[in-house]
């Protein structure tokens, strides 16, 4: 028998420094670069630090270990579709990168993420003999990639610049800032990294699931420290932001400093900027500003944001008030609120859990990086929470976003193992709702609810503060680094738009502003006097993590994944006899995500005619058969049919089958 391929159609106080500086009382050591020794799990931790006994017993019901179900959930670290180890494996494209050559005594700024979308942030500032790169982070999936892991910046243009890359500088310890590590920095000559402490546990906290990746090359920076970076200055500034450690940096150049803020806000009281905030932006008053890039995600917003002292002291709060047990889910990355919630438990002689594992392990990096140090007992296993009145528990769980497999939802599907919600119990989902996940967080509401839980959410109670600086605190920026030139990054289009209109307000000339794509280059020329665009760009074509793969995913992938989705699949399968032309047997049909088949018997009857008499007419006389050119007449056959039939657009694949 000879088979044919088969083939597919196509309140008021200042802002505490949690920094590690200031709670071991000195600087850290940034000349003796540190070696992180990574602890054993949380609870390994807490018990070094002093803050949970020994377990002498095993809790009641465990008999031994435990084989953990591996999900995208308990993935969150490391690769989406594994828990443990992940190897890398690369798809390149050989695309011709035909750029003109950078002038000397010009600077080049390329985007090569982040100015087009959330997340993917990634700049690179290019002078005669250095690159810097900022940020290194990657992208969530969206509707119109189904089936991929995530989206990284397109670094062809650095690739083949490898050998001038001199440092990639990380403002903080978001994923949209630090994801793209592990993917990307052998292939641009794996460069240092310079950025602090909390942020440089968590880069090598997530290069843990890449072990054949070669090691990263890690420099904690103080923020007051200057560093040499080639023939380069940088030294760095404290922004406010929603995890300790973030960082501005500044790039001094002959013409004046680039200053690239990361993500921020204002720390502030009833709109006037804290003493702290004054403090740290006085030093753009000496000096000359030559180019400003800043955060844009919530300048659309009025006034100034939440500042988070107030978001603590409303989470306290409802700590004291509780009745029942408290379960506060949030982002995991909101270490400073979580860090405050321990504490607050412990101030009310209340008991911690801690569930979700990269709620765990981000509670293990701030305590590696001496952030807190709970009491002892503060935070007990979830096997111990049935020991203590339901009245003294405090639960830190993963899954305010309504992900199907994370704490919340196993909790709302009542299929967690030690947590089933009463009427006395208070679930607080401390957090906003990210765009797209409204139906999942109004489901796990909705669960929820049906258990009797009392929900407080952030539209009813200050419960969450965004990171991000409003249009008023924006322009309160804006007015004290006084830029001569200004790129708007980290958002939408529209959101550049409207952060070009702050910028114009605070004074920097229309003609002094670019609002850049992903990889639009832009030169300073004429010793700083003057801001182009230039016509070409650098490679921006989606370079994508999908399964164990990265690289360009073709077109044609993400379109027929996108025509499974929408319509579903129609294989039909033919066998014939290649001596007289004809049909073995009748052509079987397989629908998956198409139509109910119970339902449609009628139509697969039609349809099975009508692949007979395609197959009879087109291969009478035809001798050899022509398998590939029948496959196609079979595809657009079936295809009109089922379309006039059902107005759906199924990707049929014929199978057929020579004998």
């Amino acid at each position: 028998m000879t088979t044919q391929k088969q083939t597919t159609q196509s309140p008021h106080k200042e802002k505490p420094d949690r920094s590690p500086a200031s709670l071991h009382g000195r600087k850290p050591d940034s000349h003796n670069r540190r070696n992180y020794k990574q602890g054993g799990n949380l609870q390994d931790m807490l018990r070094k630090a002093g803050a949970m006994p020994r377990q002498t017993a095993k809790p009641q019901g465990s008999a031994g270990k435990t084989k953990k179900k591996t999900t995208r959930a308990n993935a969150k670290w490391g690769h989406p579709r594994t828990r443990g180890k992940t190897t890398i494996k690369y798809r390149t494209t050989k695309t011709a990168v035909n750029i003109p050559p950078l002038q000397d005594g010009d600077i080049r700024i390329i985007p090569f993420g982040g100015v087009e979308e959330i997340g993917r942030n990634m700049t690179a500032i290019e002078t005669k003999d250095d690159i810097i790169i900022v940020d290194c982070g990657l992208q969530f999936k969206e509707a119109e990639t189904p089936g991929i892991d995530f989206i990284l910046p397109n670094t062809k243009y650095l690739e083949e610049k490898k050998d001038k890359i001199r440092a990639i500088l990380i403002t903080h310890g978001h994923l949209d800032h630090i994801g793209g590590i592990p993917y990307i920095t052998s292939r641009i000559g794996n460069p240092p990294i310079y950025t602090r402490n909390l942020t440089a546990l968590m880069i090598k906290k997530r290069q843990e699931e890449f072990p054949d990746l070669p090691p990263l090359t890690l420099k904690v920076v103080d923020k007051e420290e200057k560093i040499r970076v080639g023939k380069t200055i940088v030294h760095f500034f404290s922004v406010t932001h929603t995890i300790p450690d973030a960082m501005g940096i500044i790039i001094e150049t002959p013409y004046g400093r680039i200053v690239h803020t990361g993500d921020l806000k204002l720390d502030h009281m009833d709109g006037v900027p804290t003493k702290t905030e004054e403090k740290e932006f006085a030093k753009f008053e000496k000096g000359n500003t030559l180019l400003l890039m800043a955060d844009s995600t919530n300048v659309e917003r009025t006034g100034f944001s939440i500042p988070e002292r107030k978001v603590h002291e409303n989470l306290e709060h409802i700590i004291k008030e509780a009745t029942g047990r408290l379960l506060i889910g949030t982002f995991a990355s909101q270490i400073e609120r979580i860090v405050h919630v321990i504490e607050a438990a412990e101030k009310y002689k209340k008991k911690v859990v801690i569930d979700g594992r990269s709620m765990k392990n981000n509670v293990e990096i701030a305590l590696l990086a001496g952030i807190f140090k709970p009491q002892k007992d503060t935070i007990i296993p979830i096997e111990e929470m049935k020991n203590y009145p339901s009245e003294k528990i405090v639960a830190l769980v993963t899954g305010a976003q309504g992900d199907e497999y994370a704490v919340l939802m196993r909790v709302a599907n009542k299929s967690h193992r030690h947590i089933a919600l009463d009427k006395r119990d208070t679930v607080v989902l401390s957090s906003s709702i990210v765009p797209g996940n409204e139906r999942g967080v109004q489901k796990l509401k909705d669960n929820l609810s049906r258990q009797g839980a009392h929900i407080i959410h952030y539209q009813v109670s200050d419960i969450h503060s965004s990171g991000h600086a409003n249009h008023d605190e924006t322009l309160w920026i804006h007015k004290k680094i006084k830029p001569k030139f200004f790129i708007p990054v980290h958002g939408y289009h529209y959101m550049l738009r409207v952060h070009t209109e702050i910028a114009k307000k605070a004074g920097t000339p229309e003609q002094n502003v670019v609002i850049p794509d992903n990889g639009m280059i832009i030169d300073i020329k004429e010793e700083g006097r003057k801001i182009v665009q230039l016509k070409e760009s650098a490679p921006k074509s989606l370079v994508m993590v999908d399964g164990f793969t990265v690289g360009d995913i073709q077109e044609v992938v993400i379109r027929d994944r996108q025509m499974l989705a929408q319509d579903g699949i129609f294989m039909v399968v033919v066998t014939i006899d290649v001596n007289n032309g004809k049909l073995r047997k009748s052509p079987d049909l397989i629908s998956r995500g198409f139509v109910y088949i119970r339902e449609s018997q009628e139509l697969f009857k039609e349809t099975r005619i009508i692949v007979k008499k395609t197959v009879e007419k087109t291969i009478v006389g035809m001798r050899p058969i022509n398998f590939d050119y029948l496959k196609d007449i079979v595809t657009d056959e079936v295809s009109r049919h089922l379309f006039k039939k059902t107005n759906k657009r199924p990707i049929v694949i014929p199978v057929v089958l020579g004998v």
